[in-house]
């Protein structure tokens, strides 16, 4: 899952960032409301995480300009106001949910990982696919009754295409969903990926789970098509 994470704080930056990334997310981050704005425009992200005192243009106002444009990214606004009117101003302007300063590391990872899941429209923590069993919360997967030990980047792999099972994804929504602005991708990181994952799965059920649809993409499918 792809993040941005709007932050003036260096020290937030880098220990929320980090905490984020070690999760499997792919973050990015900035400082100032301007470019956070001109980044949720470019980019399709499953979540923001969005501070409201920001140099440039504040929480609110980048919030109000995303909804005013219709977009509907959910949004986890943070504060160090904790006032029943700053909180209820903050979901007026369209935010999802709210935390307020100082905050624990696990928390914010639980609210993240709950508008994940509003984002694909799941109310659960378990996703199944044929034999294959993912926990969201756990961010483990098991295939055949046996746990696959996966990389933070190739769990990300495996649940958004799980997410978004029987549809037919292309590299390029694979590329914008499970790396971020800043890592350097080598023409063949998708497949790369892919095949890694491949291997791992096949040791538990060697009957395939990712297909590739030449041209297109990859799709998952218990059932081979």
């Amino acid at each position: 899952m792809r993040l941005l994470f709007v932050e003036d704080s260096k020290r937030l930056q880098q220990t929320v960032g980090t905490a984020l990334r070690r999760a499997g997310f792919a973050v990015d981050v900035t400082g100032n409301g301007q470019e956070g704005l001109w980044l949720a425009e470019a980019n399709e992200y499953d979540v923001i995480v969005l501070d409201i005192m920001l140099p440039g243009l504040d929480g609110l106002g980048l919030l109000k300009q995303l909804r005013d444009q219709g977009r509907n990214t959910h949004v986890l606004l943070l504060t160090a106001r904790d006032t029943v009117a700053d909180r209820v101003r903050g979901l007026h302007a369209g935010a999802d949910d709210y935390l307020v300063k100082p905050f624990a590391l696990e928390e914010l990872l639980a609210r993240v990982q709950a508008l994940c899941r509003r984002a694909y429209d799941s109310k659960q923590n378990k996703i199944i696919i044929g034999d294959m069993h993912i926990d969201t919360a756990a961010r483990t997967v098991s295939r055949a009754g046996h746990v696959i030990m996966l990389q933070a980047r190739e769990y990300a792999l495996v649940e958004y295409l799980a997410r978004r099972a029987g549809q037919v994804v292309s590299r390029t929504e694979i590329e914008s969903h499970i790396y971020d602005g800043d890592t350097g991708l080598m023409s063949n990181v998708v497949d790369s990926a892919v095949c890694a994952v491949r291997r791992k799965l096949h040791v538990a059920n060697p009957e395939p789970i990712i297909h590739t649809r030449r041209g297109q993409g990859y799709v998952m499918n218990p059932v081979s098509p």
